[in-house]
């Protein structure tokens, strides 16, 4: 196999080997799940149920507001205790309380949907829809909205992701390893969707064992590549990826649509494959639960509301050897630290990582050297210290300029400075603010 890759980025330190080699473990079903109806990009799912309602598992109790929303099932069977405002990763959302009643009984909507050669396009994208999948790389995007192009826009590629490009995070590594049939039959169902005739899987060198698990499958359907891409981060970011695979280049501003492409977790559609297969929605993922400060690394099956606490608990709780810095929902280099640990699970917890003091410590600014590290690293093409320097003026306009919302927010550029500047932090900022200035203009229009 070719080895492909793009322009740009950088090699972070992996520590992958805390949880690459664990074999994926169901968790254990927690007494009390939190729910929360935001666990998607675009509106939040309506609540369907009431506080004393008798669920089951895999019932819809959320339901998607808008074409840019998502449905929320539950993932336990039991009792609704409440409604209510809870403290979610980045946040606080609405969730539907859920005691548990461990009797793991199935909604009578839950069944198989048949051979994927018996179903239509309509059918898959509905049985996507009505399972409230999202992009579960930790984009959460609603997956019915992405494989639903404009009739303008032709899409000849589908590309899934299994790069996994991210530090310490390993749960598609085993996904892959683990459930290969799935991987290729839920890009299977996606290249019938958007009735293309060409497949992707780009998986990095530092995985062979996936690579060659993956392949064994996909070699039985001659319009499936497995391709190795060279270890190197961000190598799992769409336009990055597209570029890496098919030469494409996504426009300034645009979409993978406007590469004629879509790109897929390779976790998103194993879960679509699952659902064609027994009916079950959304209600469950693979989260690697790792970091130096964890007693016991694993790749888990949770469900959707799970705390963080419990989690870790089962992971054998943080070790007592080591003073803990940070909890961060997802990698080291994209994830969000957390002020507490009593927040649920969603559908896009790849990774819970807990690191110590000395490994979060947030070193201290120097000026600026001019040495042009940021730019030469960046996947995007941009300068990031301009950005920065503008943002941090609040000269904002001269940051969109500069292409600001074209940044993947990827952290390359801050990983690299030698002066430990802020880039991500105030160029995340910059994008914010130029959002929030657009929208403002549009409403007063």
């Amino acid at each position: 196999m070719q080895l492909l890759t793009f322009k740009g980025g950088i090699h972070p330190p992996y520590r992958k080997e805390y949880s690459n080699k664990k074999t994926i473990e169901r968790a254990q079903s927690p007494k009390i799940v939190y729910i929360p109806l935001q666990q998607h990009i675009g509106a939040p799912a309506k609540p369907i149920v009431e506080v004393g309602d008798i669920v089951k598992l895999g019932q819809k109790i959320g339901e998607q507001q808008g074409f840019v929303s998502c449905n929320v099932h539950s993932s336990v069977s039991g009792k609704v205790i409440e409604i209510k405002e809870h403290e979610v990763p980045g946040g606080s959302a609405q969730c539907i309380v859920i005691e548990n009643d461990f009797k793991e009984e199935l909604h009578e909507s839950i069944k198989p949907n048949g051979d994927l050669e018996d179903l239509t396009k309509e059918e898959i994208t509905s049985i996507i829809k009505e399972a409230g999948i999202v992009g579960m790389g930790g984009a959460t995007f609603p997956n019915h909205v992405k494989i639903s192009p404009p009739p303008d826009k032709k899409i000849d590629v589908v590309i899934l992701n299994g790069a996994e490009c991210e530090p310490y995070l390993t749960a598609d590594h085993r996904l892959m390893i683990e459930y290969p049939e799935d991987v290729v039959l839920g890009l299977r169902a996606l290249m019938k969707v958007l009735d293309v005739e060409k497949g992707y899987i780009g998986i990095e060198l530092n995985k062979p064992d996936a690579i060659e698990a993956v392949q064994n499958v996909a070699k039985n359907y001659s319009d499936i590549e497995v391709v190795s891409l060279e270890i190197k981060y961000p190598q799992g970011a769409e336009k990055q990826l597209i570029y890496a695979c098919t030469g494409k280049e996504v426009p300034s501003g645009g979409l993978p649509m406007d590469a004629g492409a879509v790109v897929d977790n390779v976790g998103t559609a194993a879960q679509i494959a699952k659902s064609i297969k027994t009916g079950m929605p959304l209600i469950e993922r693979i989260t690697t639960v790792t970091g130096s400060c964890i007693k016991e690394p694993k790749n888990l099956i949770t469900k959707v509301g799970t705390l963080v606490s419990e989690i870790i608990e089962q992971c054998g709780g943080f070790r007592e050897d080591k003073k803990l810095g940070k909890v961060i929902m997802g990698g080291p280099m994209m994830g969000i630290a957390q002020y507490t640990i009593d927040i649920p699970t969603n559908k896009g917890s790849s990774g819970i990582l807990c690191l110590s003091i000395e490994e979060s410590k947030t070193p201290k600014p120097q000026n600026c050297l001019r040495c042009g590290k940021c730019t030469n690293v960046c996947p995007a093409f941009l300068q990031p210290l301009y950005i920065s320097a503008y943002s941090l003026k609040n000269d904002f306009q001269s940051a969109e300029q500069h292409r600001a919302l074209d940044c993947i927010e990827c952290g390359s550029c801050s990983f690299i400075c030698p002066a430990r500047r802020p880039l991500l932090q105030s160029i995340r900022n910059a994008k914010k603010e130029i959002i929030n200035i657009k929208r403002k203009q549009t409403a007063n229009k």
